[in-house]
């Protein structure tokens, strides 16, 4: 997935209500930015940090910029969220995902069960449907794993419910974590910030719910699904 304009480089001054940030440019100008992470963002939000703004093509947006990246150490996170879907899809569409191929329609924002929408339907005469939903992790806090959530998440357990009941009716249906930071080897689930995330997970898998994991290449021109990372649950 490439940007589809230059990023503009630039200094954290603040993140605050959750979904704004006030970002100094390199040019000086002190801009408003939408921050499209409603996490945490642990250790990705210090005031200091390097940050990457995308301009609004818009004109009558609000706020002209949106937070793309932050760069930690020596390497960039993607914490916009809204990006995993479109380049999950992308990336399927393209063959690049060899556990969800063979199936020649997809489709996004689908509606199933209890008033939910999942992220991506595939779809192929013959074949049941699978169901796929797209989490953004950017949690790091030891020296090998990414981890999620990096918050307490209603909405992702929901999710996990809605999947297991997908594969007790017999569709397929996948969690696909899409870490987008290059610095991990492996996934985890953070079961100490939010331990009921923990518990469904445990339950959807029994019911045969499935986990991908794939980490990402990053840079201020692109962000590029790579290759797949290895996933357990803690004993």
């Amino acid at each position: 997935m490439k940007f589809p304009d230059p990023l503009l480089r630039g200094r954290l001054l603040r993140r605050y209500k959750r979904f704004l940030a006030d970002v100094e440019l390199e040019s000086g100008a002190a801009v408003v930015a939408h921050c499209a992470n409603p996490g945490s963002m642990i250790g990705l939000a210090q005031p200091g940090a390097g940050v990457w703004l995308s301009p609004a093509r818009n004109p009558a947006r609000k706020l002209k910029y949106s937070w793309e990246l932050t760069a930690v150490g020596d390497h960039l996170v993607g914490i916009n969220t809204s990006v995993p879907n479109g380049l999950v899809a992308a990336a399927l569409e393209a063959g690049r995902i060899p556990e969800l191929s063979g199936y020649p329609d997809l489709r996004r924002e689908v509606r199933y069960g209890k008033n939910s929408r999942i992220d991506i339907l595939l779809e192929s005469a013959g074949r049941p449907p699978c169901y796929v939903e797209v989490k953004n992790v950017t949690l790091k806090r030891g020296p090998e794993a990414a981890e999620f959530p990096d918050s307490v998440t209603a909405r992702g357990t929901k999710h996990l419910n809605e999947l297991a009941l997908m594969a007790a009716g017999g569709a397929r249906a996948v969690m696909f974590y899409l870490v987008q930071r290059p610095d991990c080897v492996r996934l985890e689930i953070a079961a100490d910030i939010d331990p009921a995330y923990d518990r469904a997970l445990r339950e959807a898998l029994s019911q045969g719910v499935e986990v991908l994991c794939y980490g990402c290449t990053l840079s201020p021109s692109a962000i590029e699904l790579d290759r797949r990372l290895p996933f357990a649950l803690q004993v």
